[in-house]
């Protein structure tokens, strides 16, 4: 087809402004978490066809093929997971339709898990400053092999106090099954 171009989304495309935050309602310590249970990680812009991992190797976007291959996508084939967010909030809140705005842009974004999330992380952390963040991310299994990827604000190794040491103790808070 003369004419038609295909846009590759990556995630230098994410757009963190589209998480609105309102005031925290009480100004008081307490815990939101939230539930983000379809969360899918399609490629529409494939669909069809395999885009040339030699041209995104040239862009940046990857160094190289991770093992077993790369988290391009293929037609017909999205990625799903779950996504737990722990949240203590500080002066705002998450408002829940930005939320669910920001979760829907990703969809059409090349990205792997690894990375994508670091990116919320530093976004939610960004927008909202929160007192603590967790992510939680429980991806379905994909060529026999599943995984659970966890950031946490309080971990000293991301630059936390530490202060909470809960996570020390939490074997599977979501009774998340493996």
């Amino acid at each position: 087809m003369q004419g038609t171009t295909s846009t590759v989304l990556t995630f230098k495309d994410i757009d963190r402004t589209l998480l609105q935050g309102i005031p925290n309602p009480s100004g008081q310590a307490y815990e939101v978490r939230i539930k983000i249970p379809e969360f899918t990680k399609t490629n529409r812009r494939f669909v069809g066809r395999r885009p040339d991992i030699r041209s995104f190797r040239k862009m940046g976007y990857i160094s190289r093929i991770p093992f077993g291959g790369h988290f391009l996508g293929v037609k017909e084939q999205p990625d799903f997971a779950v996504i737990y967010l722990t949240f203590y909030p500080g002066k705002k809140v998450i408002e829940l339709r930005s939320l669910k705005h920001y979760v829907f842009q990703l969809r059409n974004i090349i990205i792997s898990y690894q990375r994508l999330i670091n990116i919320i992380y530093d976004d939610l952390m960004a927008i909202f400053e929160p007192e603590r963040l967790r992510i939680v991310m429980v991806c379905n299994p994909r060529g026999g092999i599943s995984s659970r990827l966890t950031i946490d604000s309080d971990w000293k190794a991301r630059g936390g106090p530490e202060k909470f040491n809960d996570w020390q103790r939490i074997e599977n808070e979501w009774d998340v099954l493996m």
